[in-house]
């Protein structure tokens, strides 16, 4: 069985590396951070739609049974997600990209991940964590390519915020928030899964508190704007663009 799960996820770390070194090659003009998030952008969507299938359709319902054997498929979208947080994780640390928060998010992800496969249950929760954490990840990737391409200040930008900013907050605060306290109510689960699942919830309100003064920045902002077109203290425009202060 372990040789099974270690194959599987050195095949989807092959795969994402392959990928990886495909998108630099096709994208030579670009940095390497462009082809690297291409990649997450991938894993983001494909992982979305499989685990969100295991979770809600194909079962065991994780707020009912956490800590239930692993099945077939939830230890097949495990491989695939862990072969590319071994990449993206090995990705960010040499390149420096990342802060010390998004570091904790994908160790403690490997970490667990790797625990749920070894111990051979519990895949239905973490399954079910993966759902609620990369669903808002492709939004992630798209506002970062917005703002590449210039496109960020517009109408798409500002509906890539808020359907983030929401989908964060109901889904990995609040439905997060809900898997976490039925694992911990559990008796099935160990005491490593809980302090493990408990560990990525404070990380994720490690998040929360960073978007949320990036949401109150926002409002601030459009709110000076509001105030400073209805009082008439709006700069001259030159070829249909604001000047700058």
């Amino acid at each position: 069985m372990m040789l099974s799960v270690i194959f599987q996820v050195t095949c989807s770390l092959t795969a994402w590396l392959s990928l990886y070194a495909c998108f630099c090659y096709w994208n030579k003009h670009r940095t390497y951070e462009w082809s690297c998030r291409l990649v997450t952008l991938m894993h983001g969507v494909i992982v979305t739609c499989l685990s969100g299938y295991v979770a809600l359709i194909d079962g065991p319902w994780p707020l009912t049974h956490p800590g239930t054997p692993n099945t077939p498929l939830q230890v097949r979208v495990l491989c695939l997600t862990l072969g590319y947080f071994i990449f993206d994780l090995s990705w960010c640390m040499y390149f420096k990209t990342e802060g010390d928060l998004m570091l904790s998010h994908h160790t403690l992800s490997i970490c667990g991940m790797v625990l749920v496969l070894g111990l051979g249950k519990s895949a239905t929760e973490i399954n079910a964590i993966v759902f609620v954490s990369e669903i808002t990840n492709p939004l992630l990737q798209a506002r970062w390519f917005l703002r590449e391409t210039g496109c960020y200040h517009s109408f798409v930008g500002e509906v890539v915020d808020f359907s983030f900013v929401a989908l964060f907050m109901v889904l990995r605060i609040g439905v997060g928030g809900q898997i976490m306290y039925s694992v911990i109510v559990s008796s099935r689960p160990i005491w490593l899964i809980k302090a493990g699942g408990l560990a990525m919830y404070i990380v994720s309100l490690g998040f929360m508190i960073a978007i949320c003064s990036f949401a109150r920045r926002k409002v601030l902002k459009k709110y000076h704007a509001w105030r400073s077109a209805s009082s008439g203290d709006v700069p001259l425009k030159t070829n249909g663009h604001l000047t700058s202060h």
